[in-house]
C-alpha cells in the first residue's frame, strides 16, 4: 500500500511539473534579443532569403502571439528557414522571455 501511495505521489508531482506554465521575464530577455534586432528592429526591412518579404516589427505584439509563432517555427509548422533555425535554438523559457520583452515594446 505504501508503494502505491508513493507511486501516486510521484505521478502527481510529475503532472504538476509538466503542466506548470513557463512565465516570461522581460528583463531576462535583454540578453537574448541580439538575434532578433538585426531584422525585426529595422523599419521597412526586407529579407531576401529564401525570398524577398517584409520583415514584421514585433515590438508591441501580444506575448501569446509571439510565443505561438516561435513555437510553430520550432516545431516546423511555420516554414521560414532562418526563423526555424533561430526558434529551434530556443527553450520554452527563452520564448516566454522574448515574448514578454517584445510585448512591452511600443
Amino acid at each position: 500500500m505504501k508503494k502505491l501511495f508513493a507511486l501516486l505521489a510521484l505521478a502527481s508531482v510529475a503532472q504538476l511539473a509538466v503542466s506548470a506554465e513557463v512565465v516570461g521575464n522581460a528583463k531576462a530577455a535583454e540578453n537574448k534579443v541580439a538575434m532578433c534586432i538585426g531584422c525585426h528592429a529595422i523599419p521597412g526591412y526586407k529579407a531576401t532569403f529564401p525570398e524577398v518579404y517584409q520583415v514584421p516589427m514585433i515590438g508591441g505584439q501580444s506575448a501569446k502571439y509571439i510565443e505561438n509563432a516561435l513555437k510553430a517555427y520550432r516545431k516546423g509548422d511555420r516554414k521560414h528557414p532562418s526563423m526555424r533555425g533561430i526558434a529551434g535554438s530556443l527553450t520554452d523559457q527563452d520564448i516566454a522571455d522574448l515574448a514578454a520583452y517584445y510585448a512591452q515594446q511600443k
